[in-house]
This record gives structure tokens, C-alpha cells and sequence, in this order.
């Protein structure tokens, strides 16, 4: 039976909706999630953890169990093919957690939801959230069931084309770059190292190699029209041109696959009167960097703090705190992305020149702590 009432409605269970909601179970709230899926999705997308990410996650016992079932890294790179152009270490970052974690979004999501169960909450599935009122001490949302939840709060967590951010007159305006990313998911019979994550900056064109805990690796690669389908022979081309040259890895299934555009769009504002936005509902950019659902992440878990400030006091500036300065990362992390994005894509006579200024720009130790700091999440610590 659909609750209703609850001191905060959190539309979309994905990643960010449910560390907002184990955020603010675990602070004592009341929390309805709704998600239009019948189940959760089973499909990787996201798959990397930063440090920052880990660290905030610390807060509502998620940690542990994401590093157990991750794999750890401690090294990324920037590649020309063999040769290394930026090395960088999280080895010695400021932090207890001094590397990445690789893990499929849906393992991220089933550790999240678990322990948003442990916390005494779950999410009803599959209702659409198709209505929003604001009222003076709260807000109600409509489910397509015909069903209405009271909230004090709503929390926008579904995604790009957010049914709640339009509902509540927020805009997100952008640009849509003329790139297709493919994402692939293989297996290879040697030839890729297991140990870093690698930024290749070929002539042809980025190619990003990550692997991942069960021993398949993630091929993301920004092309001119990618496939929606992709094969094994399409993911062994992406190697030979862009990948590595001596070592010759040889693509010999193909796991998943999937293509979507690249889209650069922060909301104006990140609340409307009881509404505010988190996650891909505020933001969207380039995956280079791997950027996108830590972001999510870490708002959650300020917006969480926030909303709890709100609840239990009455005070609305940490909510305010937080449309302010969670935009401001976002903004950052989006310049971050689009320069990663923009020096991969150079025209094509200029990519040697690229890589060789890369190369000598990457000896330096200053350039490779300063490179681990922004993938890592913070950049002024």
C-alpha cells in the first residue's frame, strides 16, 4: 500500500536517490522512494568509485561492502598506444581511501539498496510520479496508480529527462555534442593491464580501457556514430586503433553493449521552494573522467544532511547551501569533463602535437597530484 505521507518523497532509485534516502533513514526520517521500473537495472553503466565518492559513502556504512566486492586501483593514465604521456597515482592522495573502486552501477545499486533496507526503508516499484503541488509547509506528488504522497520535501533523483525538475518550472539548459560514446563490455584474451585505468589519446581518436572485478573490461570510446549493437569485431577495431600496439589483445565476447550521446546541462537552480534536484536531474556532461555518478553521489549525501538540517530544525539554508555550492562543483566538474573531452577530439593533424606537449607536461610530479586530486574529488585538499 502506497504511504501518505513521509517527510521527504524521493523520485528515482537509482544510485543517487537511494544514498539520499539511506542518508536520511539513518538521521531518523521518513522516506518514500518511487521509481517507474519494475525492478532495478542489471546493466553496468557507471563503473568506477573515486575516493571523495567512497568518503562520503563512508557516512551511511556503504563503503566497506562497495571496496569488498570493487576492485581496487591505484593508477591511472594517460596513453599515446605503449607510452605513457601522464601517469597518476592515488597512492598517495589525503585520504583513508587512497584509490578507485571499479564495480558496476548495479552492484553500487543493489549494496545501496541493501542498506537502505537495513535502515528500515524501501522503494515502490514501478510507479511514475506524473503530478507535483507545492503547498506552504510541503509539497504533494501524484503517481500515474492515481495515488498522492504529502511530503515536506521532494527530491528529484530521476535522471536527465526529470519528470519532477519540469514539474517544478527548474530548467537545465545545455548543449548536446555532436559525439556518440560507445560503451562495450568485453572479454580479451590478454593484452590489457588489470592493474590502471587508461586514458587513450590516440590519432583515431579516445578510447578509455578499465577493468573491471569479474575479469571483463569496459571499452568507452567517443565516435562520430556509434553502433547501437556493438560486436566483438566493432570492439577489437576500437583496440587496434586506439589501444594498445605490442601487447595485441584479442576481444573474444562481447558482455554488454550500448551508445548514448554526450550532453553538457547544469539546471539553473538546484531547488524550487520544496523541491531540489540531485544527480543526473541537475546535471549531465562527457563520461571522460568518470565523473558523472560520483557527482550524484556526493550530492546526495550533502543534500541528505541538508534536508535533515531542514526537518528537524526549520533552517532552509543548508538547503540553500547546498543548490549553491553542489552547482558550483558541478560546474567544475563539467569544465573538468569538457576539457577532457575537447583535447581528445582535437582536429586530427594536431593530435601529435597534443601528445607530445602531454608528454613533457607529464613528467611533472606537480601536473600528475594536481590531475589525481580533480578525478579523485578534491581538487583544493
Amino acid at each position: 500500500m502506497t504511504p501518505e505521507r513521509a517527510d521527504v518523497v524521493v523520485v528515482g532509485a537509482g544510485p543517487v536517490g537511494l544514498a539520499v534516502a539511506a542518508g536520511l533513514r539513518l538521521q531518523g526520517h521518513s522516506v518514500v522512494v518511487v521509481d517507474r521500473q519494475a525492478e532495478g537495472a542489471n546493466t553496468s553503466r557507471a563503473c568506477v568509485i573515486h575516493p571523495r565518492t567512497l568518503e562520503v559513502l563512508d557516512q551511511i556504512g556503504a563503503t566497506k561492502r562497495l571496496v569488498e566486492l570493487g576492485l581496487e586501483l591505484e593508477d591511472f593514465a594517460v596513453r599515446d598506444g605503449d607510452r605513457r604521456l601522464v601517469p597518476v597515482g592515488f597512492g598517495d592522495l589525503p585520504t583513508d581511501y587512497p584509490f578507485i573502486v571499479m564495480l558496476p552501477q548495479y552492484v553500487t545499486e543493489r549494496v545501496l539498496l541493501e542498506r537502505l533496507e537495513e535502515l528500515g526503508g524501501s522503494v515502490l516499484r514501478p510507479y511514475a510520479a506524473t503530478g507535483l503541488t507545492q503547498t506552504a509547509d510541503g509539497a504533494e506528488v501524484t503517481l500515474d496508480s492515481g495515488d498522492v504522497i504529502k511530503a515536506r520535501y521532494v527530491v528529484a533523483a530521476d535522471g536527465m529527462n526529470s519528470t519532477i525538475r519540469e514539474l517544478a518550472g527548474l530548467r537545465m539548459p545545455g548543449n548536446t555534442l555532436q559525439l556518440s560514446c560507445s560503451l562495450v563490455d568485453v572479454r580479451v584474451d590478454g593484452g590489457l593491464p588489470v592493474d590502471e585505468v587508461a586514458l587513450y589519446f590516440s590519432h583515431a581518436g579516445l578510447l578509455v580501457v578499465a577493468p573491471l572485478p569479474d575479469g571483463s573490461f569496459r571499452l568507452v570510446a567517443e565516435v562520430g556514430d556509434a553502433p547501437e549493437h556493438p560486436d566483438a569485431a566493432y570492439a577489437q577495431q576500437l583496440l587496434v586503433s586506439r589501444g594498445p600496439r605490442k601487447s595485441a589483445p584479442k576481444v573474444t565476447e562481447v558482455v554488454w553493449g550500448s551508445r548514448f550521446r554526450i550532453h553538457e546541462r547544469v539546471a539553473d537552480e538546484y531547488r524550487a521552494g520544496r523541491v531540489l534536484l540531485a544527480g543526473d536531474a541537475a546535471h549531465t556532461h562527457s563520461p571522460a573522467g568518470g565523473q558523472g555518478m560520483n557527482l550524484g553521489l556526493r550530492d546526495a549525501m550533502v543534500l541528505a544532511d541538508a534536508l535533515s538540517v531542514a526537518l528537524n530544525r526549520g533552517d532552509e539554508s543548508e538547503l540553500d547551501a547546498y543548490a549553491t555550492n553542489s552547482r558550483a562543483e558541478a560546474v567544475r566538474v563539467i569544465g573538468l569533463a569538457h576539457r577532457l573531452t575537447r583535447l581528445a577530439n582535437l582536429p586530427r593533424p594536431l593530435r601529435p602535437v597534443r601528445n607530445a606537449i602531454l608528454g613533457l607536461a607529464g613528467r611533472r610530479q606537480k601536473v600528475q597530484d594536481a590531475f589525481a586530486k580533480q578525478l579523485a574529488g578534491f581538487p583544493d585538499r
